[in-house]
């Protein structure tokens, strides 16, 4: 059962009755993009990978609310059918924060990246958001400036981020150049570094480290307060068991870019190709150290979003 909520202004948003509920009682909630179901893994193993991640959400201790759109309405929170029916069905667009308008104007559906599922948490009063890998600068976009809208809306919705760093096929110096100016936070849990997805480390220091959940949490509450109008991105590298070793991901990145570029592939076609690429070389550990990835950062999540809501209980008392 799905509860329809006030439209905020023209937006209309649509709750799950768990979500509902949670919201309404004080309790914490993670936001959860649907891309990584219709985009990720095939058929049925995208529709339990994102089970798996709403129960890593629960056992952080938090209440998962996975976006989507369907009929022109955004969905804050999926029960079990729709995530089987976005999983078993092919075609459903990927909608970032740039499509969102026109396809909840003409009534469409679609599958919420992390811009997208960012503007929703926030209209929906969602703090907290997981996903694996943010997007970034890529590789060359002092020429085709290729950046992802995830940077940008990083600093329009209030929302933390919590993740695994920025995938490794971008480039992730010029992605903390661009956080830094744009006065987004990125603070470290658990390492010195700046993790990249399902490496553990891009080989760059973090700005800030912290590890104390209750202080990461005070140190969000405390961005908000002092007027800023973006979000602060919290990054947890994956478990040593499930990484990558660095190394052989840059070489087969390396040789997947030169494809791309003998195959005609450009923009954000790119990301989709390299990363396919990346799974041939490693034959498919990529896409395993992915999933265990989505699973880590969701019950980081919602140790933090549980962290920031005991927080704001103790200040409202």
């Amino acid at each position: 059962m799905t509860i329809p909520a006030p439209r905020h202004r023209s937006v209309p948003l649509v709750f799950t009755d768990e979500v509902a509920t949670a919201l309404a009682d004080g309790d914490p909630v993670v936001a959860l993009e649907s891309n990584v179901i219709t985009h990720g893994l095939p058929y049925p193993d995208n529709a339990a990978t994102a089970r798996k991640v709403e129960d890593a959400v629960r056992a952080g201790g938090a209440v998962p609310a996975t976006i989507g759109i369907d009929d022109g309405r955004i969905m804050v929170g999926m029960t079990d059918g729709d995530i089987e029916r976005f999983a078993a069905t092919p075609g459903i667009p990927k909608v970032s924060s740039r499509d969102l308008a026109v396809v909840l104007a003409s009534g469409g559906t679609g599958a919420t990246t992390v811009a997208s599922s960012l503007v929703a948490a926030e209209l929906a009063g969602i703090p907290f958001f997981s996903s694996a890998g943010i997007g970034g600068v890529h590789r060359g976009a002092e020429t085709t400036m290729d950046i992802s809208s995830d940077l940008i809306q990083f600093t329009r919705s209030r929302v933390a981020v919590v993740c695994a760093g920025a995938k490794k096929i971008l480039d992730l110096g010029l992605t903390l150049e661009f956080l830094e100016t744009h006065g987004v936070p990125v603070i470290a849990h658990g390492s010195d570094d700046f993790p990249a997805f399902y490496c553990r480390s891009s080989g760059l220091r973090a700005p800030q480290r912290l590890d104390d959940e209750a202080v990461i949490a005070r140190a969000v509450e405390t961005h908000w307060a002092l007027g800023n109008p973006g979000g602060v991105l919290v990054t947890s590298p994956t478990r040593p068991e499930d990484a990558i070793d660095e190394q052989d991901v840059e070489a087969a990145i390396a040789d997947a870019l030169r494809g791309a570029t003998a195959d005609g592939v450009r923009g954000g076609a790119v990301t989709k190709y390299v990363m396919r690429a990346v799974d041939r070389a490693t034959e498919g550990r990529s896409a395993r150290a992915n999933t265990a990835v989505l699973i880590h950062t969701a019950r980081i999540g919602g140790r933090l979003a549980a962290a920031h809501a005991r927080l704001r209980r103790e200040e409202d008392q």
